[in-house]
């Protein structure tokens, strides 16, 4: 089982940028697809971005182009740099993984990202 843990939020003006970390452990790191996800105050949670275990990415049409999914399995971190940001996507931005072959979710806590002027 894999824990999640994620870091690298805050104020941010519009037009600025972020760099998300997600820092998984007790599992092999390695073996997880992870995706980030965020949830903004009274709408559903939606999908950002994904990576899989072979590195392969996709990205929502909104952020592409803009943010930059990544993932280094020597010291079990992901990231998401987010580059332009908007107001409207200030949010909690969540990871999550799931191993390869295996159907069970493990979500980190979020981190709060807030693009305000």
């Amino acid at each position: 089982q894999v824990q999640l843990v994620e870091s690298g939020g805050g104020l941010v003006q519009p037009g600025g940028s972020l760099r998300l970390s997600c820092a998984a452990s007790g599992s092999i790191f390695s073996m997880y697809h992870m995706d980030w996800y965020r949830q903004a105050p009274g709408k559903q949670r939606e999908w950002v971005a994904g990576i899989t275990t072979d590195l392969s990415r996709a990205y929502a049409d909104s952020v592409k182009g803009r943010f930059t999914i990544s993932r280094d399995n020597a010291n079990n971190v992901m990231y998401l740099q987010m580059n332009s940001l908007k107001p409207e996507e200030t949010a909690v931005y969540y990871c999550k993984a799931v191993r390869t072959g295996r159907r069970t979710d493990y979500w980190g806590q979020g981190t709060q990202v807030t693009v305000s002027s």
